[in-house]
């Protein structure tokens, strides 16, 4: 599967989610201010954000459309459009590319966002790109933590360094880096214990780690990724803030945005922050994780089957009246039309 396909499977909720909150402008010949709000509104309600709907509510009706072309086309090619334009600046292809010396990347986040997976896919492309990786294991909090990572480092077969059970995090990391420096790798990646933004004396532990990496390493940590859960919706945004305020973040990474119908947060987040976007996690196969790419992203967000919508929608009208009193299997193949276009409901 190329990764075009990769990214319009993993934003099938999204994409699917979208078409629904355009179905109206199937159907009319022209966008009035009815339609323009129902657009905002329905970019909101998919964490867009409340700017960036403003933004693209905005372009269209600024656009002029004429209602004599394919009206859905013509706005799609408008959000697409906006959405490269802001995203575009925030690609970071370079965080993947071998290192002439150590690179060390501390990953952040809070609990169940995917950060130790993450780390083992990061570990993969690293790799790939000849690099020679080094993985910390400084989440010694979390139960079985350790073991994860490790399985990890066998998997894609890159070395780790790691402790036991309760042991200090930040030493762990230090001597990662102190091996890693004298073994002449070129990346370390440093697992940290998933952590609540809110908790003063578990960000403070965070920020340890940071500063004994600096004892070996003066520019050390090098990188600072914040890993999000996409079906967090608006949480995201404050911990964005949080954790950026403790040590500030040079990348993010979005994951399960193949299991929610409101990947637009990334959209907000984009639109506020501006942080640089190392990769989307679109699945939990090990080459889910995929490199962001603006064009790729925006085409994956809108994508929509303006003639199956069409099709389907005129099968309903035109059957559903003549068959579902004499055909009782239509009412079985209504249902499975509408649980997996639910916006033919």
């Amino acid at each position: 599967m190329g990764i075009f396909d990769k990214f319009k499977s993993g934003f099938k909720k999204s994409a699917s989610a979208f078409t629904s909150g355009l179905r109206d402008i199937v159907i009319k010949k022209e966008i009035d201010d009815k339609t323009l709000d129902k657009i905002e509104e329905y970019l909101i309600q998919s964490d867009v954000g409340i700017i960036a709907a403003a933004e693209i509510k905005e372009i269209i009706s600024d656009s002029k459309i004429d209602p004599k072309k394919d009206i859905a086309e013509e706005i799609n090619t408008i959000l697409k459009e906006y959405i490269v334009s802001l995203m575009k600046p925030l690609e970071n292809d370079n965080f993947f590319k071998k290192k002439d010396k150590i690179n060390a990347t501390l990953v952040s986040g809070v609990n169940g966002v995917g950060k130790t997976t993450t780390i083992g896919k990061i570990s993969k492309i690293l790799k790939a790109n000849g690099n020679k990786v080094m993985l910390a294991a400084s989440d010694t909090f979390r139960a079985a933590a350790i073991e994860q990572l490790e399985n990890w480092a066998n998997k894609v077969e890159v070395d780790i360094t790691k402790s036991s059970q309760g042991a200090d995090p930040a030493s762990v990391a230090y001597k990662a880096i102190e091996e890693a420096i004298n073994n002449n790798f070129n990346q370390v990646l440093i697992d940290t214990a998933g952590r609540l933004q809110n908790k003063k004396n578990l960000m403070e532990e965070y920020k340890k780690i940071a500063n004994v990496t600096k004892k070996i390493d003066p520019e050390a940590p090098h990188d600072v990724i914040l890993v999000l859960d996409a079906t967090s919706g608006q949480n995201v945004i404050n911990q964005v803030e949080e954790f950026n305020k403790i040590i500030p973040i040079t990348g993010l990474v979005m994951t399960k945005l193949d299991g929610t119908a409101k990947g637009g947060i990334l959209l907000a987040v984009a639109k506020k922050y501006k942080l640089p976007i190392i990769a989307l996690g679109l699945g939990e196969k090990e080459d889910d994780l995929q490199i962001f790419e603006a064009e790729k992203f925006a085409e994956a967000f809108t994508q929509i089957n303006w003639l199956k919508c069409l099709i389907l929608k005129a099968y309903r009208r035109c059957t559903y009246n003549s068959l579902k009193s004499s055909c009782p299997q239509f009412l079985a193949i209504d249902e499975i039309i509408k649980s997996n276009f639910p916006f033919f409901g």
